[in-house]
């Protein structure tokens, strides 16, 4: 049985983050923002989050494994 992996996550944006597309995204959680930055959890794909940032420049992205 595999386990769904959770993924911390730290954007930087060009601009203000588009938030509540963020938040709707399919296994998005723990949306906070911090000026031009988001940090959440993306839990299994990670293609809905990158979705919701469509149209927006990313000048960093980090993402670290958890044991959630």
């Amino acid at each position: 049985m595999t386990e769904t992996q959770v993924q911390r996550v730290a954007v930087s944006l060009v601009g203000v983050p588009p938030a509540e597309r963020i938040a709707r995204a399919s296994g998005v959680s723990d949306v906070q923002i911090d000026g031009s930055v988001v940090r959440c959890l993306v839990c299994g794909s990670f293609q809905p989050f990158l979705e919701a940032l469509r149209g927006y420049e990313v000048t960093s992205l980090q993402s670290i494994s958890t044991e959630e």
